[in-house]
């Protein structure tokens, strides 16, 4: 513990002093290739602490909510198929993910949500009832 005293109250104010900072945005054309270095040591050194620490503070990313949150949680996409005599053609194939760009009918949209999230939500498939 008193090598991070000594650190902060005597080395740190002392290495913050010993920066050649310009006091005036032209002086910086002054300054000395060493002196350049020196700065921008400092500066990625600051950066990097800087990154970390807002790494560290700010929540992370979560994925986005699930659609799905109780239908057949145990299978790994829900498929219902709903068999009907006088259907127009041979199949029709509806979306429940709300994502389809040609909503009512699904276009497959609920894959690339379902590797998104984890969830498991798939079209509602309607077709002729098999001889």
């Amino acid at each position: 513990m008193e090598a991070l005293s000594v650190f902060t109250k005597e080395y740190l104010p002392n290495y913050l002093q010993s920066l050649p900072v310009p006091n005036s945005v032209s002086g910086f054309a002054s300054l000395t290739g060493n002196e350049w270095v020196t700065l921008a040591i400092f500066t990625a050194g600051a950066t990097i602490i800087f990154i970390a620490l807002l790494k560290l503070l700010l929540p992370r990313s979560r994925k986005p909510p699930l659609v799905n949150l109780t239908v057949k949680k145990d299978n790994p996409k829900v498929v219902d198929v709903c068999e009907i005599e006088d259907l127009g053609k041979e199949k029709a194939v509806y979306c429940r993910c709300w994502r389809s760009s040609k909503f009512p009918l699904c276009d497959g949209t609920h894959n690339e949500h379902n590797e998104k999230t984890g969830d498991n939500v798939g079209p509602l498939i309607i077709r002729h009832k098999p001889s």
